[in-house]
């Protein structure tokens, strides 16, 4: 009995080892940013998501809570471009509760991409653009942008980041954004 029990156990351990080690293989790309808090209104909204070559949103790794759960309504300029692409107002709720999370601390964030779409679907190797968008201070945008192709091995694209408005005192709200790409 105990003889069976031992090998149950090792079995589990085993298979738990291998889950494990196939879901970090199905990484595809992987983005971490220095986020810093801002304090007052009109501040701290972002999202992370992946477009194709021909621009179209194929998935959102993560929004910020406020601005999915209808913040955009109140407040139109909190990360407009997402907004626009992911056809937010016509989400179901569990697609927003997918996506969407609290706030961050200030400190660094990482998000991954599984290489699938907003379904779950893969999507086939090619070229894509990771996108953060992240609204400083009312109009104040900022876009990094890292365009990668899938495929064709590990790489470090370099990642394009443009303001929008005079956004100088917010502009440390996200920086130092680095993009991996692991297969």
């Amino acid at each position: 009995m105990k003889k069976l029990f031992f090998i149950l156990i090792l079995t589990a351990f085993v298979l738990t080892g291998i889950a494990a080690q196939q879901a970090a293989n199905s990484i595809c790309a992987e983005v971490t940013f220095t986020f810093t808090r801002q304090t007052g209104s009109a501040s701290n909204q972002y999202a992370v998501w992946i477009e194709n070559a021909q621009g179209q949103l194929i998935k959102t790794l993560y929004a910020t809570r406020w601005t999915a759960n209808g913040g955009f309504s109140r407040r139109p300029s909190s990360i407009p471009l997402w907004v626009s692409k992911s056809n937010l107002a016509n989400m179901e709720r569990a697609q927003v509760d997918a996506v969407s999370g609290a706030t961050p601390v200030t400190g660094v964030q990482t998000y991954k991409w599984d290489g699938t779409d907003s379904r779950g679907a893969a999507v086939p190797n090619g070229n894509y653009v990771l996108i953060i968008e992240g609204t400083l201070r009312w109009e104040n945008q900022v876009y990094c942008r890292a365009p990668f192709a899938l495929g064709q091995g590990a790489a470090t694209p370099a990642v394009r980041v443009e303001y929008t408005n005079d956004a100088a005192p917010e502009r440390v709200m996200i920086n130092d954004v680095r993009v991996r790409v692991l297969r």
